[in-house]
């Protein structure tokens, strides 16, 4: 990646201000790759993280014992030509006769209007032991198998450039193979009782080699995810884990992720009273310097084997909204089973 990075780049201060409206705009996208480049490949994110259990933490995989479907939608920065859109499905149930449960999700990302794709599936196993008569931690592995394309016809290269009229020539550089696939393995562990959660996950356990041009040239970097909360009610006398339908409740979150030299955190608070979600978070990376990216609100509705909900992050970093924020949307099925003679505790965690 890093050789795909050099040989991008070109002069500014020779065509920057005669590029025409078009171009300029074209140059921007090329910016913003440039910069997701950089970052070695950090992974696509979404701010309704509970609202994709299985992408954030593969010990979820059957937490909620009955089979589960979620389809995850996000546009990040819509106002720059769909810079980065994002879209998940999974599935996940419980088995008695595995003692766990099963997961299996399905990933694709593009990345500057579909310049740079990419396409995964994972499947994960979680075992679950119940500690106590109030606590159960589950235990996952995951295995995936991920590809990525680049769409070399996007791509804009220095000799393409007239210093009056902006991309106007052919590249000379030699177009490289187009696809990249590899397998990729995570792990998660995950402890909850009725009121409390928290897991730590562990993405790209092998760190595989992503790059198109020079084998052994970027390792997808190791992501670690740790993730905390509670389930504090209100209002009422049942708890969230037992009936959804019932009473009001705060949930205070926190979730912060490390990949490379990136560091991000997310802290919030959800508000549950039937049929109505809604949230308040902050996003912010730290480091040398502590800079924030966005504030995120979150409106949603759920009811009995249904939930929709919407998201909107407003930037705050030095790229403002003038990028358009972030659009999210998540839909989720919790169908109905027959309940089990043995005892099963489900997570009692916000589903957003």
């Amino acid at each position: 990646m890093k050789v795909l990075i050099n040989i991008c780049r070109f002069k500014l201060n020779n065509f920057i201000f005669g590029l025409s409206k078009k171009s300029m705009k074209k140059y921007i996208i090329f910016v913003l790759m440039l910069v997701s480049m950089v970052s070695y490949g950090q992974d696509p994110q979404f701010t309704q993280f509970y609202a994709s259990p299985l992408y954030l933490n593969p010990a979820f995989a059957g937490t909620a014992r009955c089979p589960r479907v979620m389809l995850n939608y996000r546009n990040q920065w819509p106002a720059l030509n769909r810079a980065f859109v994002t879209y998940a499905a999974s599935y996940d149930q419980h088995f008695d006769v595995l003692s766990g449960g099963i997961g299996l999700i399905l990933l694709k990302d593009d990345a500057g209007e579909g310049t740079i794709n990419t396409t995964s599936a994972s499947f994960m196993y979680s075992y679950q032991a119940n500690l106590s008569r109030k606590f159960s931690i589950k235990a996952a592995l995951q295995a995936t198998y991920m590809q990525k394309r680049i769409n070399w016809d996007k791509l804009t290269f220095g000799d393409m450039i007239d210093p009056r009229y902006g991309f106007v020539y052919e590249t000379q550089e030699v177009r490289p193979n187009e696809s990249k696939g590899f397998a990729d393995f995570s792990a998660g562990i995950l402890g909850y009782s009725e009121k409390f959660y928290g897991g730590l996950a562990v993405h790209h356990l092998t760190q595989p080699d992503e790059a198109f041009i020079v084998n052994g040239a970027s390792a997808l970097p190791m992501k670690v995810t740790a993730h905390v909360g509670l389930m504090l009610p209100i209002a009422g006398s049942s708890t969230y884990g037992r009936d959804k339908d019932d009473g009001t409740y705060l949930s205070p979150n926190l979730l912060y992720q490390q990949q490379r030299s990136f560091n991000q955190l997310n802290v919030g608070m959800y508000f549950l009273k039937s049929p109505f979600v809604g949230g308040l978070w902050y996003r912010g990376s730290f480091g040398k310097e502590v800079t924030s990216d966005a504030v995120m609100a979150l409106v949603g509705l759920q009811k009995g084997m249904f939930k929709v909900g919407y998201s909107y992050d407003v930037t705050i970093s030095k790229l403002s909204n003038a990028s358009g924020g972030s659009h999210e949307v998540s839909v989720g099925i919790q169908f109905y089973c027959r309940p089990k003679k043995k005892r099963f505790r489900t997570i009692s965690c916000p589903t957003f």
